[in-house]
């Protein structure tokens, strides 16, 4: 048979793999089908779409939201999502995947009922993994909007610039993108169940760090350049024709340029934020002012590992860029250039693992001292978990670095420095665009960096 038909599974198994949501549309899933974990309705589709006759063509951009409410809406990208999560009509069943496929599958399981057990010891009447606070796309579906993001990336360039952030744009004014389509398409790992199965794990709350950790570890991975290519890049020689001419850019060239770069870089950060347990859970309102506030404050973290401190060099898109390449005759622009890579740098110096660094971009942005997020019980216990899980993997792996100061000191004592660089940020933005009123920046800038997002900042 192609697909794993889960009548033909032990009961505990099936249950086990039902916990987690139809990767396809989010829906609650019947077991394995060609490959993947979907719902029935995606394993139906999928069985009519490999007929010979099919041609599905969308009537929009090709980047159409697939969820639970849309998922009927757009054949094309509803058939794209499924070839792009792996179903196929040669899959193997679940009793016959690797060892290594079945325990994927099983430490999704295990971090569910763990988040789970934890939650429903901690605060079982108000836990974000217990209650399912209205999803993204029922509120939304009535606006007809396009999904803009597509997905992972591995093709990540490097942040190195200020420039590139948008024009003063509301909402309302760029009907033809809506950030909240970037959260709606969800595969996220949350439980839509509540149903505990204490044979299946024992010891929860001291398996849960541990599986933290590593759905993160994998999400940072799955939305990075591989660090093996990024100091492929830092030995290759210096491209000087290449420093001369980013050099040479006038001020609203570079800012253009960076914008487009850039905008890759914050689609994978909100494709990372997505595959943080719990987030997707949040409110749509809270999701958006995370990412508003935070998106630029990752970029800066995720520079870290693109910056060859022996060069103080910052791998861009295809090319290393000295510090100096992203000045200009402006002041402002200067110190803010500056003032990232010095942040960077600090963090590239305390020499942290990927997994390390995924759980620090998980703890930045999920940092309950936000304006708008202070007092939210949902945000602290998701925070509360990530810092339970960066500090026992820092203290594995680090000794203190001086006296008592440990690496988690540090890096704490770097988020209140993101927040005066973003300040810095917008306050540069707001003066460049006073100059020049007619440049245009794509739509996610528009939404992430309007001139009105400076009040969320402070």
């Amino acid at each position: 048979m192609i697909s794993q038909n889960p009548d033909n599974m032990p009961s505990t198994i099936r249950a086990q793999i039902e916990i987690i949501p139809c990767k396809v549309c989010g829906d609650k899933s019947s077991g394995v089908h060609y490959g993947v974990i979907t719902c029935e309705g995606c394993k139906g589709f999928f069985r009519r779409s490999q007929s010979s006759v099919v041609n599905y063509q969308c009537p929009r951009n090709k980047q159409c939201v697939v969820d639970r409410v849309n998922r009927n809406r757009c054949q094309y990208c509803r058939l794209q999502k499924c070839l792009k999560l792996g179903m196929s009509r040669d899959a193997v069943k679940f009793g016959r995947m690797s060892k290594k496929q079945r325990e994927k599958v099983e430490d999704e399981v295990r971090f569910h009922r763990a988040q789970m057990r934890a939650q429903s010891d901690a605060a079982p009447d108000s836990s974000v993994y217990d209650t399912q606070t209205p999803s993204s796309s029922d509120q939304l579906h009535h606006n007809n909007y396009n999904s803009y993001s597509g997905g992972y990336s591995n093709n990540e360039v490097g942040y190195g610039s200020p420039y590139g952030y948008s024009a003063s744009v509301t909402p309302q004014q760029t009907m033809q993108y809506d950030i909240s389509a970037d959260y709606v398409d969800s595969t996220t790992y949350e439980p839509r169940s509540t149903i505990i199965d204490p044979e299946f794990i024992s010891h929860a709350d001291g398996d849960i760090n541990d599986v933290l950790i590593k759905t993160l570890a994998e999400a940072h991975a799955n939305t990075n350049t591989k660090l093996e290519a990024v100091h492929d890049m830092f030995r290759k020689q210096p491209d000087v024709s290449r420093i001369l001419y980013y050099k040479n850019l006038g001020q609203e060239e570079l800012w253009l340029d960076c914008a487009e770069k850039l905008t890759q870089m914050i689609q994978n950060i909100i494709e990372f934020a997505k595959l943080i347990p719990g987030f997707m859970r949040l409110s749509q309102d809270d999701q958006i002012l995370l990412l508003k506030t935070g998106s630029f404050e990752l970029a800066i973290v995720r520079m870290s590992r693109l910056l060859d401190l022996s060069q103080n060099a910052v791998l861009y898109g295809d090319v290393m860029l000295p510090q100096e390449a992203f000045y200009t005759s402006d002041s402002e622009e200067m110190r803010l250039v500056s003032r990232i890579f010095q942040t960077a740098k600090s963090i590239a110096e305390l020499k942290l693992t990927e997994t390390e660094l995924a759980l620090y971009q998980s703890l930045v942005l999920l940092w309950p001292e936000r304006n708008g997020v202070r007092g939210n019980t949902e945000i602290q216990r998701l925070f509360n978990l990530s810092m339970n899980a960066i500090r026992q993997e820092l203290e594995t792996n680090h000794a203190p670095l001086k006296g008592d100061v440990t690496v988690l000191d540090t890096l704490l004592n770097n988020i209140p420095n993101f927040r005066d660089i973003s300040i810095l940020h917008m306050e540069s933005l707001s003066k460049f665009k006073l100059q020049h009123p007619n440049v245009v920046f794509p739509a996610l800038y528009k939404e992430l960096f309007s001139i009105d997002s400076q009040q969320d900042l402070t």
